[in-house]
């Protein structure tokens, strides 16, 4: 009786002799009962699901495949492979190394199971709910991933490591684990395993590291896109805190005495970075513009892609690139002597090309040799705009009469509290029209005063919505609309197009697909063009380019009759430690004669539509600055090029005329 009163009051639901909430609620028993229930029938799930996963081959990381990068045209660019590895014996490697690495990675790796239930759980959730993909995982089973799996970052991979890691503990000894994952683990530097590490690094073999540079090397394990210390000055001083701290985890474990933890005061400054010799000329940097795509696309990391297998078919022009790379070089010989002026010296260049109706970036001019010169100028955001960042404070002005009725009501008070009176008075030109004269003048108070008038807030937000990257834009001062943001050459080419475009925007794309194993990787389609500017506005800021374009090139652009150019450019007046040009040809004749632009200060208003008439061909930003190795700040532009070249400002349009009449 006893039992059978027990086994009621178990299965008896709702419960009888409770009131109110109490009646639905279950007893301790039963939600204890529930708990064991739960808790063996995961146990028994767990029993089936390691029975029936076996431990794999090992996959086919040892670089037996490279990735292919081709040009536009299908034709092969580059191909960038095999893996570089070298698998040694743990006896090769100092112990020191080996408890750098533990005490980073793993500090309880020869007391573990082989598997961190808390670090696999979070990883699980965050996946499920769709946060950001988290590690966590031990040494063994890094090197279960590294040696039998994918890199899928799945909730199904995650189980499946999670298993072999338990059976991997059990077959194999920690020894021969370690070794394993010292030799298949990516240390950034298109370097897998300690040996290729200590050689990309340092230059020696790895029987050589001492334990700060071990340290070191155990510190980009964490990710070398973020603690290589040559990629960058956040990433160098990211390295050096997380060397100290392996170091000191070192002494707390006992691994490390203090008198020698004191030994190691000063951080062992790797290598300069190198490229392989087959990304010689343009193609380091081209194979920079794709990859950040690929990454910022489909979530693929550098050491993804350095596993190989991959065709990427970039849109890159072999022509054009070859066109562009020959036209800097002509005018850098031409024009640029540092041997007999010494403003000469330290004279870099960098150039885009973006094509206007898809927004492909189809040539680019990154530097000299990217196996020598590793910062890809045309993709650089450290060169301030200056009178080339004008188009966009006068768009905006166009767009705000636009919205205002085209100039019928005042509007909000600007940034000094007046009201922006947009309506023209007895038939004086509107603000705007004031403005594109300035425009066309290389006068700069007028765009101060515009940059209060609107709020300098909207011409961002507009220069941002056009193409160029917020985090390029400078400080909200006063000489904002001047041009003190430093936009890189292909997102300045980009934003240009959306002029071109009659306001429509179409984001910059550097590679058009990409396969592994013969299977499309997803993730690459290009968002849809946007309209982000009034078609009429887009079209009169496209006029007064084309007027520009004359007053810099001469009438045909030096390409024709048939076919004037749009063009932004800075001003000798700037005083700015950079010159840019931004051409763009286009079927369409500018209007200039009485009335209209230079000479009245009035920005044209063609009646055609716009961009009828418009040709295809791509947009091309040219940039020159002076730049010392190892020194933060841009050197002035006075005197480069001769006296005639006012301060540099007549060479990029030089470039851009060699790049467009080339052969």
């Amino acid at each position: 009786m006893k039992g059978t009163k027990g086994r009621r009051r178990f299965l008896d639901y709702p419960r009888q002799g409770r009131e109110g909430p109490r009646r639905w609620l279950p007893s301790w028993r039963q939600w204890l009962g529930l708990l064991s229930l739960g808790m063996l029938g995961l146990a028994g799930l767990l029993a089936v699901v390691y029975a029936k996963i076996d431990v794999p081959d090992e996959n086919e990381l040892a670089g037996k495949q490279a990735t292919v990068y081709h040009w536009s045209d299908g034709s092969e660019m580059v191909s960038v492979g095999a893996v570089n590895r070298q698998n040694v014996t743990l006896d090769k490697v100092p112990d020191s190394v080996e408890n750098s690495v533990i005490a980073a990675e793993n500090e309880t790796f020869y007391s573990d199971a082989g598997v961190s239930l808390k670090g696999i759980g979070r990883a699980v959730v965050s996946m499920v709910s769709g946060g950001e993909t988290q590690g966590g995982s031990t040494i063994t089973q890094q090197y279960v991933k590294n040696t039998y799996l994918s890199q899928d970052q799945t909730v199904t991979r995650k189980v499946r490591e999670f298993i072999i890691s338990l059976k991997v503990s059990n077959q194999k000894s920690k020894h021969d684990i370690l070794r394993g994952y010292l030799n298949t683990s990516w240390f950034g530097r298109d370097s897998y395993g300690i040996e290729a590490a200590a050689h990309a690094y340092y230059g020696i073999d790895a029987n050589r590291l001492n334990p700060s540079q071990g340290a070191v090397l155990a510190a980009v394990l964490k990710g070398s896109e973020q603690y290589d210390p040559g990629l960058s000055k956040a990433n160098h001083a990211r390295a050096v805190a997380r060397w100290e701290w392996i170091l000191d985890r070192q002494v707390t474990t006992g691994k490390m005495s203090k008198e020698e933890r004191a030994k190691y005061r000063t951080f062992p400054e790797p290598r300069k970075l190198s490229k392989p010799t087959s990304q010689a000329g343009q193609t380091g940097y081209l194979i920079d513009v794709a990859n950040k795509f690929i990454k910022a696309r489909t979530g693929l990391t550098d050491k993804d892609l350095a596993r190989g297998g991959y065709h990427i078919h970039t849109t890159f022009d072999k022509e054009r690139t070859r066109r562009l790379e020959k036209a800097v070089n002509d005018v850098r010989r031409k024009e640029i002597d540092p041997k007999h002026r010494e403003a000469d010296d330290f004279v870099q260049f960098g150039a885009a090309s973006v094509r206007p109706g898809d927004g492909a970036i189809v040539a680019l001019y990154g530097g000299p040799d990217a196996t020598k010169h590793f910062s890809n100028n045309a993709d650089t955001s450290a060169v301030p705009a200056g009178s080339a960042f004008k188009p966009f404070v006068l768009a905006a002005a166009l767009q705000e009469e636009v919205e205002d009725g085209e100039g019928g009501e005042d509007g909000e008070g600007g940034e000094d509290g007046e009201d922006r009176k947009t309506a023209p008075v007895n038939g004086e030109q509107t603000p705007a029209e004031k403005l594109g004269g300035a425009l066309l003048m290389g006068q700069s108070p007028p765009f101060v005063q515009a940059g209060k008038r609107i709020g300098l807030e909207r011409i961002r937000d507009l220069a941002v919505q056009a193409g160029l990257r917020k985090e390029s834009m400078a400080q909200l001062e006063q000489t904002f609309p001047l041009g003190t943001s430093a936009p890189s050459a292909i997102r300045m080419a980009s934003a240009y197009t959306t002029f071109a475009n009659g306001g429509l925007h179409q984001e910059p794309y550097a590679v058009s697909g990409m396969t592994y194993d013969g299977k499309k990787v997803p993730g690459l389609s290009r968002p849809k063009a946007e309209q982000v500017l009034d078609a009429k506005v887009a079209e009169q800021v496209s006029n007064s380019l084309r007027i520009m374009g004359w007053l810099t090139l001469g009438r045909d652009g030096g390409l024709g009759p048939e076919q004037p150019v749009a063009a932004g450019r800075t001003e000798p007046g700037d005083r700015m430690k950079s010159a840019w040009f931004i051409g763009s040809p286009s079927a369409a004749e500018p209007g200039f004669g009485p009335g209209t632009g230079a000479k009245t200060g009035k920005v044209v208003r063609p009646d055609r539509a716009p961009g009828a008439g418009e040709s295809n061909e791509p947009t091309t930003a040219v940039i020159m600055f002076r730049n010392k190795a190892g020194t933060p700040a841009l050197l002035p532009m006075q005197g480069v090029g001769g006296a005639k070249s006012k301060l540099g400002t007549t060479l990029p349009p030089k470039v851009w005329q060699a790049y467009q009449q080339g052969s």
